[in-house]
């Protein structure tokens, strides 16, 4: 019976070695990739200084200023996506508090996830309350205050702003807030008379193409010159958009050079050859030949939204229609895009 009961206890050992072996690799090999861990382009080449970020330069230059005098109004930064927002004022946190002092002395919270007045009332006036001491360890003077960043503040309940006013007021000698939205519209009244106010604006397209030259360099990317010039247009002055759009390209690539045809594809838009045609059908007048087409788009699964924008921004710069010809086309589009606002299908069209 002994023998019996010790046969697969030996047995069984051999697996269970194998088996911890086996997990020791995989832990080994977890471990590697870990340390090989991929990081999205757009986060990989941030600006590290206030000299690094790119066409904000009234707000640069203020924020300098500020700097030398280590001292800093309560900021209020709007404008689009993309744009450098944020990166603009963890890069000026970076250069206030130094490395050392950064983790201790900012807070960044991201108010689309949590906007409610308890957040607020916990996190925020918990954080603001703390005493801001030590210094840096070069012997620099080091501001006796703390940054708390709200990144899309915009999504905050009006609750948590009102209840946000109240914290800004009580710890102005030890905390200054960044408030980080797209629409500053929706940002009430109080917070923002509190605030020095800065609006970013898109990135001009020879700024846009160089950091897209940039990162294509440190990645060693090939792509042409026409490329380039699509990815942005077809970004819009984003210019995180612009560098997915980039990084998708080249995984779909494969080390191959991107061209304008393969950044029309990662980005959805419509193949400009498209447009012109349907352009075209819409002159000739024949009602066959529109469905048809029509029909077309819709099986490729072309976005109406994307269409109509592309529509809208050919009709504007070409020079074939009259002004009133443009207005009369450019409002039945506007109608278009209202629908689409409102729920439309796209097969309604």
């Amino acid at each position: 019976m002994q023998a019996f009961l010790k046969g697969p206890s030996s047995i069984s050992t051999k697996p269970l070695a194998a088996k911890e072996g086996g997990a020791a690799g995989a832990a080994g090999s977890s471990g590697e990739g870990k340390s090989l861990k991929p990081i999205p382009w757009a986060e990989k080449y941030p600006p590290k200084n206030m000299d690094e970020v790119a066409f904000q330069d009234e707000v640069v230059a203020v924020l300098k200023k500020s700097l030398e005098g280590a001292d800093l109004p309560n900021l209020l930064f709007h404008g689009p996506p993309g744009t450098g927002k944020t990166s603009t004022i963890l890069a000026a946190a970076g250069e206030l508090y130094g490395p050392e002092l950064f983790r201790q002395r900012v807070l960044e919270l991201n108010a689309s996830d949590e906007r409610g007045i308890q957040v607020i009332r916990e996190k925020v006036k918990a954080f603001a309350q703390l005493t801001a001491s030590g210094g840096h360890s070069d012997g620099k003077i080091c501001p006796p205050f703390k940054t708390v960043i709200l990144d899309e503040a915009d999504s905050m309940t009006s609750a948590a702003q009102a209840a946000l006013r109240r914290t800004m007021e009580k710890e102005s000698k030890t905390t200054r807030f960044c408030l980080i939205c797209n629409y500053i519209s929706r940002i009430i009244e109080p917070l923002t008379s509190r605030c020095s106010k800065f609006r970013f604006k898109p990135l001009s397209d020879k700024i846009q193409q160089q950091r897209l030259l940039d990162v294509s360099e440190k990645e060693h990317v090939k792509i042409s010159s026409e490329a380039v010039s699509n990815l942005d247009k077809v970004s819009e002055g984003d210019l995180r958009k612009a560098i997915t759009f980039l990084q998708s390209a080249t995984r779909l690539m494969g080390g191959k050079e991107i061209t304008e045809k393969i950044v029309t594809k990662i980005a959805g838009a419509i193949p400009k050859e498209t447009t012109d045609e349907l352009l075209s059908v819409c002159q000739s007048g024949s009602f066959e030949k529109l469905e048809t087409l029509a029909k077309n788009l819709i099986n490729e699964g072309y976005a109406v939204a994307q269409l109509v924008n592309q529509l809208h921004d050919t009709i504007v710069e070409s020079e074939d229609y009259s002004d009133k010809q443009k207005s009369v086309i450019v409002e039945k589009l506007a109608e278009v895009d209202k629908c689409l606002a409102d729920g439309a299908d796209a097969t309604e069209f």
